[in-house]
């Protein structure tokens, strides 16, 4: 089977694949999908994750990958009522740090923060989210003067629409619910600078905008085929940073271009288009010099929405560095 298609692990169902290179390595933290009788909704409820797995691979196309096995659970976080969505990880000054979204004891999605000594964990959780913390898909990007940035954000099932006005959760907007009509901008993702430590929030959470390269202006809400749903991811290529994410509800994954890990930042196309199953989520890694995307889909559950398997391949930059999945001439 081509390497495009086969999933790279099978012995268990997994999404939302954070890859990064540690110690030599790509790492692979993904959420971890279980069988579950919820049907599928657009709250999410569906995905019932509980736990994480860390995986490690010298091959990213085609393995063998490394189960090294649950590092967290939700028994093991005090403030977690359910739902271990997608997460990522960082490392700084020799220690690890793993970043999850969860339901608080109220049902609030907040993003939480676990500590270890090894990139394969395990990892133990601060007692409490970090503060000021709200809705899901913690992406945190390291730059190259050792600045750290987390973004967030995901509607719907997420909640971010919940949180338009700052500080302040509104449970009326529970649900697929999100600005529409004509001239509304659409929702943008979250971004705060990371304290030192790693585990806190440094400045307040701004927007992360992102504009039309045709009007200069903000990405409008009714336009589901540009605007940001979900899945934030940061990475950077010859000086330019690239965001990028997924539309949702149209199944694309997009990104935009920017001169500082802040913004503002110019769509500036897709890289991958509809998968099957109705998710689709990502991270983008350097790997030996050569470019991968991490990415899910529900072929090996046969279309099971909710039972998804990481896949990678790899992704090229053309002369303008836009991104392409064929090697340009």
């Amino acid at each position: 089977m081509d390497a495009n298609t086969k999933p790279l692990i099978t012995h268990l169902y997994t999404a939302d694949p954070s890859a990064h290179v540690f110690e030599g390595k790509v790492y692979i933290y993904p959420s971890h999908d279980i069988p579950t009788d919820t049907q599928f909704n657009d709250n999410g409820d569906q995905y019932a994750m509980n736990d994480y797995h860390v995986f490690s691979t010298s091959d990213p196309l085609n393995g063998p990958v490394e189960d090294h096995g649950v590092v967290l659970s939700v028994k093991d976080i005090p403030w977690v009522s359910k739902q271990l969505w997608a997460p990522d990880a960082a490392t700084k000054d020799g220690k690890y740090y793993l970043y999850f979204p969860a339901r608080d004891q109220q049902g609030i999605f907040r993003i939480g923060v676990a500590v270890g000594d090894s990139p394969s964990g395990p990892f133990t959780p601060d007692p409490e989210p970090i503060k000021g913390s709200y809705t899901i898909d913690p992406a945190v990007f390291v730059d190259d003067d050792g600045k750290a940035y987390m973004y967030f954000g995901g509607l719907w099932g997420g909640q971010l629409q919940c949180w338009q006005t700052p500080g302040k959760f509104d449970d009326s907007l529970l649900g697929p619910h999100e600005p529409k009509g004509e001239g509304l901008s659409a929702l943008n993702p979250r971004v705060a600078v990371m304290s030192d430590d790693m585990r806190q929030f440094a400045s307040e959470v701004q927007e992360l905008r992102i504009l039309d390269p045709e009007t200069g202006k903000e990405l409008l809400a009714d336009d589901h085929g540009r605007r940001f749903f979900e899945a934030a991811w940061m990475h950077k290529y010859n000086g330019t940073y690239y965001f990028s994410y997924s539309t949702g509800d149209t199944h694309y994954l997009c990104y935009a271009t920017g001169k500082s890990p802040l913004g503002p930042f110019e769509y500036g196309g897709r890289i991958l288009e509809p998968v099957l199953g109705w998710t689709t989520h990502h991270s983008i890694c350097e790997y030996k010099g050569r470019w991968y995307l991490f990415y899910h889909d529900c072929s090996l559950s046969k279309g099971v929405d909710h039972l998804r398997s990481v896949k990678t391949r790899e992704i090229f930059y053309d002369k303008d560095g836009k991104i392409t999945l064929t090697k340009p001439e």
